[in-house]
């Protein structure tokens, strides 16, 4: 009588395989396999996977200024930035301009007090030869003069030495989107001389309509004709047609649309 226990002998009289056991055998090391070639694949997709989007353009900035030590300092709060690269240094506004001719640079940042060339001279120049050129001055001097010279060169941002740490970086960002940056002080002294010519009766550029022409203006940008206007105002039509052809050149405006929009700035209708 067999023992149930033991394997069934072969043809050949050794005992057969058991399938159960067989089967996991195979099983195991499928499994084994697959896991490897998945271990593989992921090695394989680790070091050749698909590259990432590349970084955006760095702001790409020529610093100026007469000490190498301040110069050094500056370019150290700059490059730590991720968005920012100091592509080229100057001592001297001269120098400067020799810099911007030989490197692409986005955004000049000059000292004001600088030997053969000021920054406020440089400024000017650079305006000039790359008007696509953002322009910040960096400066010790907390002064007014120094503060309106530099917006009429053509600069868009006013930083002081002593802060800039905190506002030199910010400054940048906000000139390469063409956003002014003025440290507090300078913002109180822009509206001081804005009252002061207010007050003396200083024209200023929001004052070269007369009052009529202001009424007149009105009311094109409201939609009136020539006649309704004529009309409302007592006037003739041809006094109305003057006004209108004056509104033009004064303001360097082509047409009615023009007019309207101005209007709208100027607050004289609602948008």
């Amino acid at each position: 009588m067999s023992d149930p226990s033991l394997p069934e002998p072969s043809a050949s009289g050794r005992p057969a395989a058991r399938t159960p056991a067989s089967s996991a055998a195979s099983a195991t090391s499928a499994a084994s396999a697959t896991s490897a070639t998945s271990a593989t694949a992921a090695t394989s997709a680790s070091a050749y996977g698909p590259s990432q989007a590349p970084a955006p353009a760095k702001i790409r900035i020529l610093l100026a200024d007469d000490h190498a030590l301040v110069r050094r300092g500056v370019r150290l709060i700059l490059d730590r930035e991720p968005d920012l690269e100091v592509v080229a240094e100057a001592g001297d506004g001269a120098e400067a301009i020799d810099m911007a001719r030989t490197h692409e640079a986005d955004l000049a940042v000059l000292d004001i007090a600088m030997p053969r060339l000021t920054g406020l001279q440089a400024a000017r120049e650079l305006a000039a030869l790359k008007p696509g050129l953002r322009i910040l001055m960096l400066t010790m001097h907390d002064n007014e003069q120094y503060l309106f010279q530099a917006l009429k060169s053509g600069a868009c941002g006013y930083v002081l030495k002593s802060v800039a740490d905190r506002d030199l970086v910010a400054a940048c960002r906000a000139a390469m989107r063409d956003e002014p940056f003025l440290y507090p002080g300078a913002v109180t002294a822009l509206i001081r001389n804005y009252l002061d010519r207010v007050r003396h009766g200083e024209e200023t550029s929001d004052h070269i309509l007369t009052p009529r022409e202001e009424e007149v203006l009105k009311l094109v940008a409201e939609g009136h004709s020539s006649k309704e206007i004529a009309e409302i105002l007592f006037i003739s039509i041809k006094t109305v047609q003057r006004h209108r052809a004056n509104l033009l050149q004064k303001l360097g405006l082509r047409d009615r649309l023009e007019l309207t929009r101005y209007a709208i700035r100027a607050g004289l209708i609602e948008p």
